[in-house]
């Protein structure tokens, strides 16, 4: 048993400290969830509850006194019991707890708790959740107009093993697609959402798992034949910044190449949208695969602006995703759970997070309400400081930050910016039915030059020229600039 605080005297908390009461007085066995928690005092901001008792528990003071009372009270675990607070309050609550050094453990938003005779809450308290830390609301979308934009249409999703590309065929499944194609060169990933969707939806669910490149053009083209997809989700991307610094012909064999092979076969289709996802690392690159996405982007704006078939163009722009493969949180909760220090690369280092699903549903929201050729970009709100990230998941840990786990400098990686941005210069913003959601203003593409130099890329990249490709990458993506020139300009502003 750990002596608990119980932050929030209201109906979600009584409900809590009955179960626990309840179990411990039971002449059974009594609940293995009960049995962690010894309720010594409750937090409450109703002055008229302070000083009284809650099934003979004292609400000993408000949140302002958390620091305070947890040393007082000699507590070793909090619970936030306050299910319907808003997410900022939530944050300035949590943000307090996190003073205590303490465990945190949190009832969920009111929307997703479930009450009824035979649940109980405190099967439902949960630890706290690193997306919870990013001091903004989750974004909401209009699931109405995806459901008309999916329902039975023949939806293809490649990389649809990946983290982005899995969730996008989680979501689509739900909206009543004709069929699901999955497409992925790795078969692990691919076999993964197969069993997944299998367990899930059995015989109704109509989808397809197929291996292939999209750098195979002669195999996309018979997927293409094959499926006739209408919407074309376009996932597959190498993204790893400092392994395409050492391979950066592959970023553009994999991405460029593989992008147009794609979205002209989705052109020659008459497929009716095609979706890129692509990220902040386009704008102004400073490394390869940045570069080579915004090369993705002007290919999907090049095509847009042709006015040739029927297919919309768009692509998709955010920032960092939490959970995703290779992302900061699965290894910094790797270096804890094995005693190591948690490695940041600059202290100043800021970046911009989004949850999977957040993704997922600027995609398909975006894909909806999309005409052609625009570039979609979500309202991230504030970017998070990596280090101040690091420092909370260790609080969440019960941990000290630099006393029980340290946090190791280990110098900005090959081609790794210290701040990531969501505009270029000349793109202002449009906005859109949904407040979170803008447009970047499309820029117009030379379609002559662009193609030459496009076929230049290509060339350098197939004959494995590592000086040449770079060298026509910078010439096609004007912004390309070196890392070491934008972090010198970006740390003077620090």
């Amino acid at each position: 048993m750990k002596r608990t605080m119980i932050i929030g005297g209201g109906a979600a908390g009584q409900l809590l400290l009955k179960e626990i009461i309840n179990a411990k007085n039971s002449p059974y066995e009594g609940d293995k969830l009960a049995a962690q928690y010894d309720p010594v005092c409750i937090i409450d901001n109703d002055p008229q509850k302070i000083k009284t008792e809650i099934m003979g528990v004292k609400v000993v003071g408000c949140s302002a006194d958390i620091l305070h009372i947890s040393k007082k009270y000699r507590i070793e675990q909090i619970i936030l019991a306050i299910p319907s607070l808003c997410e900022d309050e939530r944050k300035i609550l949590i943000d307090m707890c996190n003073e205590t050094k303490l465990p945190l453990k949190i009832v969920p938003f009111i929307g997703t708790l479930i009450l009824g005779e035979n649940t109980s809450i405190l099967d439902q308290v949960r630890d706290i959740k690193v997306e919870e830390l990013l001091g903004r609301d989750p974004v909401q979308f209009n699931n109405e107009n995806i459901k008309t934009f999916i329902k039975d249409k023949v939806c293809m999703v490649t990389g649809g093993g990946g983290s982005i590309g899995s969730e996008l065929v989680r979501q689509i499944a739900k909206y009543s697609p004709k069929k699901i194609v999955i497409v992925d060169i790795y078969e692990n990933n691919a076999y993964e959402i197969q069993q997944e969707l299998k367990m899930e939806y059995g015989d109704n669910l109509n989808f397809a798992t197929l291996i292939a490149s999209v750098r195979d053009y002669y195999r996309m083209n018979q997927i293409f034949e094959r499926y006739k997809p209408d919407v074309v989700f376009h996932a597959a991307a190498h993204k790893h910044v400092p392994l395409m610094e050492d391979s950066p012909m592959e970023a553009i064999k994999n991405n460029v190449i593989g992008t147009f092979n794609v979205a002209t076969l989705a052109q020659y289709h008459n497929v009716k949208k095609f979706v890129m996802i692509s990220t902040d690392k386009a704008v102004n690159p400073t490394n390869a695969m940045g570069a080579s996405k915004r090369c993705c982007e002007m290919i999907v704006q090049y095509l847009a602006q042709q006015h040739e078939g029927c297919t919309e163009f768009v692509a998709t722009r955010f920032g960092n995703v939490l959970g995703s493969n290779g992302s900061v949180i699965p290894i910094f909760k790797k270096q804890i759970e094995q005693g190591r220090p948690l490695t940041v690369t600059h202290p100043d280092i800021i970046r911009y997070f989004m949850t999977i699903p957040e993704a997922v549903s600027l995609v398909m929201e975006a894909a909806s309400m999309a005409k052609g050729g625009e570039i979609f970009v979500l309202d991230m709100g504030k970017p998070v400081k990596i280090v101040t990230l690091a420092e909370n998941l260790i609080r969440m840990y019960g941990k000290e930050p630099y006393i029980d786990i340290p946090i190791r400098f280990t110098g900005l990686r090959p081609g790794e910016k210290i701040k990531e941005e969501l505009l270029m210069q000349e793109e202002g913003l449009q906005k859109t039915s949904n407040k979170l959601i803008y447009i970047g203003k499309q820029i117009e593409i030379d379609e002559d030059s662009f193609i030459m130099a496009l076929s230049y890329l290509r060339d350098a990249a197939n004959k494995n020229d590592e000086k040449a490709t770079i060298r026509a990458l910078r010439k096609i993506v004007p912004s390309f600039t070196t890392p070491e020139e934008f972090n010198s300009r970006e740390l003077q502003k620090v």
